[in-house]
């Protein structure tokens, strides 16, 4: 078992142990299985849309917050820029998930306002990576990606140097970097892109295992294995993407510190 195995299994660990309470300010298509998977894997899901009610959350019991852009409207965006400064207060992490970033100009508008109050954790896949990072070729169709998620590292390392954040960039293989370091996370299943929502509701995963990873980087590589093994275990029981969804949930909630220990693909590049 290397370094980040280990790290790995005691995030699990940790998140069964503390059942992080996860505020998710998500796209409205993605809701169900967000709040399934957290629950799945140990956290404990809340959705709200009140600034007030978020603002009291934020400084009572919250231990992590997702800002996820997918149906985003003027009156969300209002709302999740004020969470942000309110999360910031309050010394609770949060993950921005820019979905179709660079593809749409005004969610890349208020995504680049959201960084001037930095996140822990940005998740994207690559054409969202590259494009939030400034760079060129960022191509998405609809909300995927047309790079493949190793062309966007460079990206990635500059997006972490720059805003502070670990960034995670999903694809057939994940990359994890905090500008410095980068994870290769090499788990995971096709059959997971023809689930919608499980992308998106891995942005919440990632606020749970911010909530008890030591830092950034390591929550953003648990994330990574944990629902890659777990993609991986629905998939070889079920190829079939109805009832993979449920088989995915079921997988999470099984999945053991020594199952992800042994099973983890990662490796430093």
């Amino acid at each position: 078992m290397n370094d980040h195995q280990h790290n790995t299994a005691r995030v699990l660990i940790r998140l069964r142990e503390q059942r992080p309470l996860i505020l998710s300010l998500t796209n409205n298509v993605v809701q169900s299985i967000t709040a399934n998977m957290l629950l799945a894997v140990g956290g404990v899901p809340v959705m709200l849309t009140h600034s007030g009610e978020i603002r009291d959350l934020l400084n009572s019991c919250a231990n992590g917050m997702l800002v996820n852009v997918g149906t985003l409207s003027e009156p969300q965006a209002q709302t999740m820029l004020t969470a942000v400064k309110d999360a910031h207060e309050a010394g609770i992490p949060w993950v921005l998930d820019p979905v179709a970033v660079g593809l749409l100009h005004y969610r890349t508008q208020v995504c680049r306002e959201l960084l001037q109050t930095p996140p822990a954790m940005i998740r994207g896949n690559a054409s969202e990576i590259i494009a939030l990072a400034g760079a060129e070729g960022a191509l998405c169709r609809g909300v995927e990606s047309t790079a493949a998620s190793a062309a966007a590292i460079n990206a990635a390392k500059a997006l972490a140097q720059r805003t502070g954040a670990a960034v995670l960039v999903t694809g057939e293989t994940d990359y994890a970097t905090d500008g410095t370091t980068t994870i290769a996370c090499r788990n995971g299943a096709e059959i997971m892109t023809r689930v919608t929502g499980v992308g998106c509701a891995m942005g919440a995963l990632a606020a749970a295992c911010l909530a008890c990873a030591q830092t950034p980087l390591q929550a953003a590589v648990a994330t990574a294995a944990i629902l890659g093994i777990a993609g991986e275990r629905a998939a070889a029981a079920c190829a079939r993407p109805g009832t993979f969804a449920a088989l995915l949930l079921d997988e999470l909630a099984t999945l053991s510190a020594d199952d992800v220990a042994k099973s983890a693909l990662l490796d430093e590049m």
